[in-house]
């Protein structure tokens, strides 16, 4: 069954509403109630487990929904940078929920095209890490946590934003931005071993670098200037789906937690990761921890360094990062919205 086929044969119903409790985007929400019309279901054929089974799971996903009352449209990504377009489309047509099912960077996409929109956004994880549902604690499950949408808060939160490649390049991250070490595994990943091993792939891509040396560059950062071979620009204590670096931030709150490791030996980065698997890693000799609203990252005196955002390849130094404020509606699972 193709894509088009699908998103034809499930674009499902007519004149159906679905009533849900919506709280006014406030940190004390008051309960409101509202009617969802139009929703559209966004999903990435290729995304991680979407590319071996996917026409199925999106199917049962799409009739949860009908189910719950929703008029669904189904809407796959027809390309690389393909769902922004797409969302921009169907939010001018009127639709009122954009889910969607795919893995962080079709994720990023999505939101790329919703930025400072009132339409608010749902998950469904489909990709190879899936940062976002491990911060929310929703589980790998795509099925399930389809079911569980309709008990979702929506919050008004804020985005990360980042310009480089001398300006080139101006996008929108909702999870993280990396500099350095992991831009540099991002790059270098082996496609192929990805698409049939998931998250080992970005092991391989890392532990290739060891006893090599890595590029540094400055970070200037919250008054302070250090430099680093890896920084972190996070909204999320989640990384990559195995470890918390940035420790004490959440998806509500205004700021990105910045994480700066120095060095260029990458044999050093053996004690940062065993103090990332033990929790300890804010502590040690080297790290640096700070809450900030912006930062700029100069180039390497001696070569190139990458940067990643929401685990995709974004560009290369210079930089700069910071917060955009009231950006962006997020639905969240109750003990997320309320503990954040």
């Amino acid at each position: 069954m193709t894509a088009e086929f699908l998103a034809k044969s499930l674009n499902l119903g007519s004149g159906i509403f679905h009533l849900s409790l919506i709280y006014n985007l406030t940190r004390k929400p008051e309960i409101t109630i509202t009617t969802y019309r139009k929703t559209v279901l966004i999903y990435n054929p290729r995304a991680g487990k979407l590319g071996r089974n996917g026409g199925s799971l999106i199917q049962r996903a799409a009739e949860i929904l009908k189910n719950d009352g929703h008029l669904v449209t189904v809407a796959p990504t027809t390309g690389p940078a393909t769902a922004g377009e797409i969302v921009r489309g169907y939010l001018a047509g009127g639709t009122d929920l954009i889910v969607v099912a795919g893995g962080d960077g079709t994720i990023n996409e999505v939101i790329e095209g919703m930025v400072h929109s009132q339409v608010p956004l749902a998950i469904l994880p489909g990709g190879t890490a899936n940062v976002l549902a491990m911060e929310m604690k929703i589980g790998k499950n795509l099925e399930r946590v389809a079911h569980c949408l309709s008990d979702w808060r929506p919050r008004r939160i804020s985005v990360g934003h980042l310009t480089c490649d001398g300006g080139r390049v101006s996008r929108h991250f909702l999870l993280m931005a990396g500099v350095g070490l992991d831009a540099y595994v991002v790059r270098h990943v082996n496609p192929g071993l990805k698409a049939r091993t998931g998250k080992f792939a970005y092991w391989v891509a890392g532990w290739s670098l060891l006893g090599h040396d890595l590029a540094e560059f400055w970070v200037d950062v919250g008054g302070h200037k250090r430099q680093c071979s890896f920084a972190l620009l996070s909204k999320v204590r989640n990384y990559g789906g195995d470890f918390e670096i940035a420790r004490s931030v959440t998806l509500p709150e205004d700021y990105l937690e910045a994480v700066l490791l120095e060095g260029r030996s990458s044999l050093r980065y053996v004690k940062y990761f065993t103090g990332m698997a033990l929790n300890c890693l804010s502590g040690m000799k080297g790290v640096t921890v700070l809450r900030v609203d912006r930062a700029t990252i100069s180039c390497p005196s001696d070569g190139d360094a990458y940067v990643q955002i929401d685990g995709e390849l974004a560009g290369v130094l210079p930089a700069e990062i910071r917060v955009v404020r009231d950006a962006l509606t997020l639905l969240m699972p109750e003990d997320y919205a309320a503990g954040a």
